[in-house]
């Protein structure tokens, strides 16, 4: 894979009582400016802002946040977020009414209650500064989750539609997963692109690609 410094982990740290938990966000760099990819739970603008200005950015620079789906761990800080930025929100459709309040959350909690500004679809692509962000429909953890491929890189964020909890990728976590079998498709759907290195929500960046992803998805199926 060639390396890149236009797409950038941002880990958030919380204290969730039974423990520390840490989610990864993710910054990726544009000629416009910095699209956010998943903004935490409530509270994260602290320490996404501390991780904009170490990156030497700040939120002028950011123009658009894009969510992967609706859970609270994804979402919960977006009122904060757009209180600090004009930033159009992007979300795909399937998701838009969790996000904008006219459906409650499928897995519980408040709708954060945000307009989405831009419906995604499958295989639409944004021009970024690490090439071609390709998005790919990943259903089964949500309605409408979706995952990110940057194909010259071989690069994959993968939302919660794979998972990394002891830093050896997995597959999505069924407990969360309403539809673990749309969720299996979605993961022998990512197993058909050439991904070198994966970012995970639940995990972070693992040095594991597709024929990990085809295992997980032989795993699951069998």
């Amino acid at each position: 894979m060639t390396e890149t410094t236009a797409v950038h982990e941002l880990p958030l740290s919380f204290d969730r009582g039974e423990g520390e938990m840490v989610i990864n966000s993710v910054a990726v760099e544009t000629s416009r400016g910095l699209i956010l990819v998943d903004v935490g739970l409530p509270g994260a603008v602290e320490q996404l802002s501390v991780h904009l200005d170490d990156l030497g950015f700040d939120w002028n620079d950011v123009w658009a946040v894009l969510l992967t789906h609706h859970d609270g761990d994804h979402v919960g800080a977006l009122p904060e977020v757009i209180d600090r930025t004009d930033a159009v929100v992007v979300a795909h459709r399937d998701e838009v009414p969790y996000l904008d309040g006219r459906k409650e959350p499928i897995k519980g909690g408040e709708s954060v209650g945000v307009p989405v500004d831009v419906e995604l679809a499958d295989r639409v692509t944004f021009r970024t500064e690490a090439g071609p962000m390709e998005v790919v429909e990943t259903s089964g953890h949500s309605p409408g989750h979706v995952s990110l491929f940057f194909p010259e890189t071989g690069l994959l964020v993968a939302g919660d539609a794979l998972t990394a909890p002891e830093g050896d990728l997995s597959g999505p976590n069924e407990e969360f997963t309403p539809e673990m079998d749309k969720a299996v498709e979605s993961v022998g759907e990512l197993a058909e692109y050439d991904v070198d290195r994966t970012v995970c929500y639940h995990g972070g960046a693992v040095e594991e690609g597709s024929d990990a992803i085809a295992r997980i998805r032989d795993d699951l199926a069998g």
